[in-house]
């Protein structure tokens, strides 16, 4: 609501209109201020690239407390006003028509013409063609026989008495029924009847007990199509009028159920099956699996046109939402839903020919088939066959009794036997030891064994070097918004992702909604069971259209879905159940430190992803990124997968790094100081490691100085250096006294040769040394020898 300004009055909750379901009208009422009031709509139901499936529909527009008009107004053709002073104009009913301003309608020449409601003139009536009739099977009768009929697509438009015009065939040939479904008996009569509690029944024969030790498998299987069973409604709906209203949108056709004529191309055929409730088998009562049941159909569709067949999920009668769509013609092929929740469904196929807005009625033979619907662990549903049990004793004849979360029924006893450490129980299968399935590495069971889980402690052991990471830092949920993308018309849009690494004992802590209602955040939580706009998986996905794209207060969130509700483990591999990413998907890591991948699956099914979808969370030691780091996506996928099924996410954190050890540190011895010495322990540059081993305090040890040896080393040093001049000058004197003596040796010897002199004296005087002392020896010194030996 805005003024004359064109600024937007008072923002009040009351502007959110309450949604309805289809053919439902709601009324909504809005208190306007006096003076100038601009009255606008704005839809924000925005569905990416994909066509409309419930529009939104304005029947009436009252407004009070205006002044009186000036003048009146005249009626628009197709309508008509009998009464002065009337406050509007009735249509004018089928096969009449009216001019501008009429009093009342004109009837049409009903042999030669025709003319829908509203009409402004007749139309001439056409031939009739193979697209005015159809085809249905009359209920069987006792003698087990139903009748094949044709039928006028009503109301009937065309001529027989024109030339070139086809007549209907002639009605009555009888065929044999079908069986019953399984889960029914015929008692003697032209119905099918379901079978007794704690009985089952193959749909050909009569209904038997099921054999000590066993349960009847409840659930729905319908594959013969003679009535519509009980549970089933069939119905058409057009948005722009109400030729169709009271139709039958699908008819029964023997092994398949077909969409039937409508009233136009654009109608929607509408088949709905009601189920209240799913109940998981009574050993695995207590379990706490995300699957309580699941529903299969087969199908196929034949068109020459734009056609599209939309499968539906409504919880609780609340929100009805598209869960998967097929355009186009399509061979015979199955699909999977799987049930997570116990609530009330109401599952819903509409086909539509065209999307357009034209009542034409071209495409008549095109048509979409359903074989078979089948539908486990409902509540209310009939047993086919049986399956084997928990017995309550050892007795054969005791009953079937819920065997606790996380046990199997072992095949000798029939008791419950808890599963062993690290399996979780199969949901499909609880009879054997093979129903505990093993969990993957570096993953552990809980303690119901009903799933794996990442209790964020991850082990690698390579070249004798093991390698412990613990990301219990990042256990908390991490967000990425992807780079802005955009729609064929122009709108942007964002890709929004929740991951929920690892911990919280297996909890699914990412949560996704939508807000394009008016539900508020407090309701969710209080609903939380049965919103189904409300997504908690390990890793979820919602589309954000920003607020300033289509002129919103705050951003749209819509489109949220689970891309992974299943762990399957956490290693440095690249491949795991058939799971793989590329070595080029990121860029390397700078370090030698390996990257851990955690890789989850998801198992809903889609058109594009049969298999369903997988996730692979890439771990990488980043010192540099502290805290909770970065999440990124390949820049080869901006949308973070490149094929629609498998998603890759890189989170690079300090926290990523791997747990210190004693490799990861060295030490530095420092000096002696005053006869002591400290050692130094440092982290090896770069540190690639968090936590784990602290580093050691510093050390401190008795030392000797090197001040010390250096004095005591020049102390012997200049000793030494004594010693050797002292023994120089000794040596050097005592070879001058030998000279000396040698000299005068020699000249005594000469002396004696001419004249030898007397004597002065024998004596020695005072004060001289008797230096002539000599002493001759006979033995060789050990210089000698060698000098003897060398001139030999």
């Amino acid at each position: 609501i805005q003024n004359d300004q064109c600024k937007e009055m008072e923002s009040t909750a009351d502007k959110w209109v309450k949604l309805t379901d289809n053919g439902e009208w709601g009324s909504h009422s809005v208190t306007l201020k006096s003076g100038s009031n601009i009255l606008y709509w704005r839809t924000t139901g925005i569905l990416m690239g994909s066509k409309v499936v419930k529009p939104v529909l304005v029947k009436n527009i009252t407004i009070e407390g205006v002044a009186y008009t000036s003048e009146c107004f005249a009626c628009k053709p197709g309508t008509f006003s009998d009464k002065p002073g009337a406050s509007g104009c009735r249509v004018c009913p089928r096969d009449t028509y009216s001019e501008k301003g009429a009093k009342e309608c004109t009837k049409c020449k009903e042999e030669m013409y025709y003319a829908e409601e509203g009409s402004s003139a007749c139309i001439e009536r056409p031939p009739c063609t193979s697209k005015d009739f159809f085809q249905i099977h009359t209920p069987c009768d006792k003698e087990g026989k139903t009748q094949i009929m044709y039928k006028w697509i009503e109301p009937k438009i065309c001529r027989e008495d024109l030339p070139d015009a086809l007549t209907l065939p002639p009605s009555g040939e009888r065929q044999d029924c079908p069986p019953c479904n399984p889960g029914f008996y015929n008692n003697a009569s032209s119905s099918c009847t379901p079978c007794p509690p704690g009985t089952f029944s193959d749909g050909t024969q009569e209904c038997k007990a099921c054999p000590a030790g066993t349960e009847p498998a409840l659930g729905f299987e319908y594959k013969w199509w003679n009535i519509l069973p009980g549970n089933m409604k069939t119905s058409c709906f057009n948005v722009g009028n109400s030729k169709c209203d009271g139709m039958n949108g699908w008819e029964v056709a023997g092994d398949h159920i077909q969409s039937g004529a409508g009233g136009s191309d654009n109608d929607y055929l509408i088949l709905s099956l009601h189920i209240p409730g799913f109940k998981p088998p009574t050993s695995v009562t207590g379990a706490t699996g995300s699957e309580l049941g699941r529903i299969t159909f087969i199908f196929e569709t034949i068109c020459s046109a734009d056609c599209v067949l939309y499968f539906m999920a409504d919880v609780n009668r609340k929100n009805t939402n598209v869960v998967e769509s097929w355009e186009k013609s399509k061979e015979r092929q199955s699909y999977t839903h799987i049930i997570s929740k116990n609530a009330s469904f109401t599952f819903t196929w509409a086909f539509q020919r065209i999307n357009e807005g034209q009542d034409s009625r071209q495409f008549i033979n095109d048509m979409a088939k359903i074989y078979s619907i089948t539908v486990t662990n409902a509540v209310d549903g009939v047993a086919s066959s049986c399956r084997a049990c928990a017995l309550g004793s050892e007795q054969s004849g005791s009953s079937c009794v819920p065997c606790p979360p996380g046990h199997y029924i072992e095949k000798e006893s029939s008791q419950c036997k808890e599963c062993p450490a690290n399996t979780f129980l199969s949901i499909h299968q609880v009879y054997g030891r093979e129903a505990c399935i093993p969990c993957g590495p570096g993953s552990k069971s809980t303690k119901d064994h009903s799933a794996c889980f990442s209790d964020c402690l991850v082990s690698y052991v390579k070249d004798n070097q093991s390698l412990n990471y613990n990301f219990s830092n990042l256990s908390q949920v991490g967000s990425l918004m992807s780079g802005p993308s955009f729609t064929s018309r122009g709108t942007k849009f964002f890709h929004f992702f929740n991951i929920s690494l690892c911990g919280n004992e297996g909890k699914k802590m990412a949560i996704c909604t939508d807000n394009i209602t008016d539900v508020t955040l407090k309701d969710m939580v209080a609903e939380s069971e049965d919103f189904s706009n409300f997504v908690g998986a390990f890793v979820c996905q919602s589309t954000i259209i920003p607020s300033d794209s289509k002129g919103f207060r705050t951003a749209l969130a819509l489109q949220s879905n689970s891309l992974a509700d299943r762990f399957l483990g956490a290693t440095v591999e690249t491949v795991l159940e058939n799971i793989s990413i590329k070595a080029d998907m990121f860029p390397p890591s700078p370090s030698k430190i390996p990257d851990v991948h955690f890789f989850y699956k998801s198992s809903t099914v889609t058109t594009s992803c049969e298999n369903g979808r997988a996730t692979v969370v890439t771990m990488r030691c980043n010192p540099h990124k502290p805290d909770q780091g970065e999440l990124s996506v390949p820049s080869s996928c901006p949308a973070g997968t490149c094929d629609g099924c498998t998603f890759y996410f890189l989170w690079e954190s300090a926290e990523a790094c791997p747990l210190c050890t004693e490799q990861d540190y060295h030490e530095i011895e420092g000096a002696c100081k005053k006869g002591f010495q400290e050692t130094l322990y440092v982290w090896n540059e770069p540190k690639h490691c968090i936590k784990g081993v602290p580093l050691p305090e510093k050390r401190t040890s008795t030392c000797e100085t090197v001040d010390f040896w250096l004095k005591v080393g020049a102390g012997v040093g200049a000793f030494t250096a004594v010693l050797l001049i002292a023994l120089t000058c000794y040596f050097w004197k005592k070879n001058q006294k030998l000279e000396y003596k040698y000299s005068k040796l020699v000249m005594t010897t000469n002396s004696k040769e001419c004249e030898l002199p007397a004597a002065d004296s024998c004596a020695i005087m005072e004060g001289e040394d008797n230096e002539e002392e000599i002493v001759y020896s006979n033995k060789q010194s050990l210089l000698g020898k060698l000098k003897s030996l060398a001139t030999k």
